[in-house]
């Protein structure tokens, strides 16, 4: 095993989340990702999220599997032969697995993250609201531009603004935001041809169409309950399946730069590797 290798605990399973864990799984590193009992991560095709409903999945040649005996889970996170998915209670697997790094890759755009210094040796915040040296060691920026995936050492990530990138003219008239709160249901899947105005999922009496033709990128899973104003379906005008399926672009820097903080630490840090058997 890489002598380097840490045991990393990474808050998410979205495409962000599920981007870090791959390179830092298919760096050497022992992943874990801790999610909440029904995710409503959209875009599944592009992410370890279904690991949570199915029990495993695989994105881009790395395995997901989903362990739900505590007792398990460092075994598991030893054999090293999937990145591992668990939906146990946060503090009790921090306690089983005492990981050397924490990343929290939850990208809760509009929420303040807690100070969370003190989960791990070494924490690393992505996206908007996070400070280095006051929420997390590290913060890693997350926006578009010349910075995505910069390793932040001091100071806050760039605040949330800006549209969400166009493509073939289409930028957040791509997205289906829930009208109501509810429990979404569905009958379609990731990377289905769909036209404008087909119906694609439903909240209670309130249906969600498809706003227009392309293929489904996004989608939240069947029976997941979500908050009114949530990001729940997202199709692609190009109709490409590459760019549904398997890691995306932003998500790969981002990752990029998560591998790129581990290896710098931070000042005044617990050692990492200490925590290792």
């Amino acid at each position: 095993m890489n002598c380097k290798a840490r045991v990393v605990l990474v808050r998410g399973s979205g495409d962000v989340g599920s981007a870090v864990a791959h390179r830092l799984f298919s760096s050497g590193h022992r992943v874990v990702i801790h999610d909440v009992q029904l995710p409503a991560a959209p875009r599944r095709g592009m992410a370890f999220t279904d690991a949570v409903f199915d029990g495993g999945c695989i994105l881009e040649d790395v395995e997901a599997r989903r362990v739900d005996d505590l007792e398990a889970l460092s075994p598991a996170l030893a054999e090293r032969s999937a990145v591992c998915v668990t939906i146990l209670d946060l503090g009790r697997v921090l306690a089983a697995v005492r990981p050397d790094v924490l990343v929290d890759a939850r990208m809760r755009k509009r929420a303040h993250p807690e100070v969370q210094l003190a989960l791990a040796p070494l924490t690393i915040g992505l996206g908007p609201n996070f400070v280095a040296g006051e929420t997390t060691h590290l913060a890693i920026e997350t926006i578009w531009g010349d910075e995505l995936g910069s390793v932040i050492t001091s100071g806050a990530t760039t605040a949330l603004a800006g549209e969400p990138r166009s493509f073939a003219g289409h930028a957040r008239d791509r997205f289906v935001y829930a009208p109501v709160s509810g429990v979404l249901r569905t009958k379609a899947a990731i990377g289905l041809r769909v036209f404008a105005g087909q119906l694609v999922a439903w909240i209670g009496d309130e249906k969600l169409v498809a706003p227009l033709d392309g293929i489904l990128r996004g989608l939240t899973h069947d029976g997941v309950p979500v908050e009114t104003g949530a990001k729940v379906v997202e199709v692609d005008p190009r109709g490409e399946i590459e760019a549904v399926i398997g890691l995306g672009p932003r998500p790969r820097r981002i990752a990029e730069g998560v591998d790129a903080a581990i290896e710098l630490g931070t000042p005044g840090a617990i050692e990492l590797g200490a925590n290792q058997p």
